[in-house]
């Protein structure tokens, strides 16, 4: 199947009819109003009125750039958690149904289609939507270029940290916003990358959203990442509370457990958390893709250099020891949970092979299968302990089999992953069995914590289970 860059549509078809916009924009005419309540009655007649237009009518027409501007400007100005979801929602439906990058079918196959007029909520660069207002920024201030992401995340971690402010209608709201424009990254990000396994064009990479917000020079891209981790973290450490103080909260009466806002702002922690992994997820399979084209040559200058976000998260887990269980715990992604452990070790066992720009030396990567043979005797057990430490290594020894679990129960059987884990579950069971054995070797007291503990117990019921199948 070949792909194909398809021209966008003509400008007269990616916007609403005049008098559509006209009239929905009236709307928002705020001369002489002065009581908050109808200011609020008025966005939400707003959004009613594009809903019906752009997804509710027999003939829906997309919305304009002024139109899908104000949406998004509602959901960043308003007070009202009622405004902040329902424009949100909408934000949601019409990017499903007007998607700024697709696939078509077209005479010669399926088309790759970028509508690059069509309105984001990221300005990345100069001359985004300028056209449309004759150069007038002053219609892109509430747009997101990689300063305001940052600062987000920042905005967001802090809040995070202050128990006073968790539940606040803003907090809610810069949830409800990073939701928001993960999810437009990805919309933006998974056609890309089907089109480039087909064409191997970088340039797809080049133009993205996400590629774009990564290579500004405005985003400092480790500290992003450290708030990110940091935000990882806080879903954590959220829960462990939620758990101690859980009989003190049933002890409380039901209209303070069901108040609204602490409700909705519970949800949207976990799915603002959720998008902070595929944020992760996203740029760790950019990194991925942007290394095969430096591999093929496909690259510049101009692609921006920056370290892979592997290495920064590597980096932290090393140099902060405590959040290594709280971010394997709480990072959910099994292909690359198991590509962070890996890597962990092979910071620590032996020299990394050296890589260039132009070569790739994936071969030499560890699977996990080489590290537990790490462990196969007390000797070997022991360098390596001495380097990282015995609570360490079982922590990621215990991860990794985790792992193991869930990809031999996985019915689409992910082959990248089966070939980082490198044997069978029973060879992995047997060895990961004899790992702990051998650490028991080291230090006769050695303190194994529950969740290894189960981890070995699982192993060894896998072992005897699978050795009587094979009977």
């Amino acid at each position: 199947m070949a792909t194909l860059r398809a021209p966008p549509p003509p400008a007269g078809a990616a916007a609403a009819d005049g008098g559509i916009e006209e009239n929905a924009m009236a709307i928002l005419d705020t001369a002489g109003i002065k009581d908050a309540r109808d200011l609020h009655d008025d966005r939400a007649a707003f959004l009613e009125t594009v809903r019906s237009a752009c997804l509710a009518a027999d003939n829906p027409s997309p919305p304009s750039w002024r139109m899908y501007n104000a949406v998004f400007q509602i959901l960043q100005n308003s007070s009202s958690l009622e405004l902040i979801i329902a424009s949100f929602h909408l934000l949601v439906e019409l990017g499903e149904k007007y998607p700024r990058a697709y696939w078509t079918d077209s005479v010669s196959g399926k088309a790759f289609v970028v509508v690059k007029e069509l309105w984001s909520p990221f300005h990345l660069c100069s001359d985004v939507a300028s056209g449309e207002f004759g150069g007038n920024t002053r219609h892109l201030d509430h747009l997101f270029d990689s300063s305001r992401f940052s600062s987000l995340i920042e905005d967001m971690v802090e809040t995070a940290n202050d128990t006073d402010a968790n539940n606040g209608i803003e907090h809610i709201k810069n949830m409800v916003l990073l939701q928001y424009l993960v999810s437009t990254l990805e919309a933006d990000f998974i056609p890309r990358r089907d089109a480039y396994k087909e064409s191997l064009d970088w340039v797809i990479f080049r133009e993205s959203l996400l590629q774009m917000l990564l290579v500004s020079r405005k985003l400092a891209f480790k500290s992003f990442v450290k708030n990110c981790i940091s935000l990882l973290l806080s879903q954590y450490y959220q829960e462990v509370e939620d758990g101690v103080s859980s009989k003190e909260c049933s002890a409380k009466s039901a209209s303070d457990l069901d108040s609204s806002i602490a409700v909705i702002s519970s949800e949207f922690k976990r799915k603002a958390l959720a998008s902070v992994q595929k944020l992760f997820i996203m740029v760790m399979n950019l990194d991925l893709i942007r290394k095969e084209a430096d591999t093929m040559g496909l690259t510049t200058r101009a692609d921006g250099c920056r370290n892979p976000i592997l290495d920064v998260i590597l980096d932290e887990l090393t140099y902060n020891i405590s959040y290594l269980s709280p971010f394997l715990l709480t990072f959910m992604e099994w292909k690359w949970k198991l590509e962070i452990i890996l890597q962990y070790f092979s910071k620590y066992c032996g020299k990394p092979a050296v890589r260039t720009r132009r070569s790739d030396n994936s071969q030499h990567d560890l699977t996990l299968e080489n590290v537990l043979s790490l462990f196969s005797t007390a000797a070997t057990a022991k360098g390596i302990v001495k380097k990282m430490s015995s609570e360490v290594v079982q922590l990621l020894l215990a991860n990794a089999y985790q792992v193991c679990l869930s990809v031999e129960g996985d019915c689409s059987k992910d082959s990248d992953t089966r070939k980082r884990i490198g044997a069978t579950l029973l060879q992995i069971s047997d060895s990961f069995v004899s790992a702990f054995q051998n650490l028991r070797k080291i230090n006769p007291n050695i303190e194994i914590l529950p969740f290894e503990k189960e981890a070995l117990f699982t192993a060894a019921t896998m072992i005897r289970i699978l050795k009587n199948g094979q009977r």
